[in-house]
């Protein structure tokens, strides 16, 4: 199970905010790639593991200050696909009833 995987990968060798792995590095280590590196965070995230993450990479939260820190990160995400959403659906608005051919 790869989740497990980069779980234990994390947990073990990327404790701590300072010890942060890049997107790269992980890859390679857990053997996945990009894309399913970041499904298999989402999915560990839900779970509630603290998978952190920032401009250093990611890593497994050591504090509560790293969780919080990946929380105003994905907050400040969500902000930018809700207004992305929000400016595509005031596009609708030019179309006019016009639909695909």
């Amino acid at each position: 199970m790869k989740k497990d995987e980069l779980k234990d990968y994390l947990s073990f060798h990327c404790l701590g905010k300072t010890r942060a792995v890049s997107g790269e590095r992980l890859q390679r280590a857990v053997h996945i790639s990009e894309k399913e590196l970041r499904k298999q965070v989402n999915l560990l995230r839900r779970e509630g593991v603290p998978i952190a993450s920032g401009q250093s990479g990611y890593y497994y939260a050591a504090t509560a200050g790293e969780v919080y820190g990946t929380i105003r990160y994905l907050k400040k995400l969500r902000a930018g696909l809700d207004a992305a959403i929000a400016g595509m659906e005031a596009a609708l608005d030019s179309f006019h009833g016009r639909t695909c051919p």
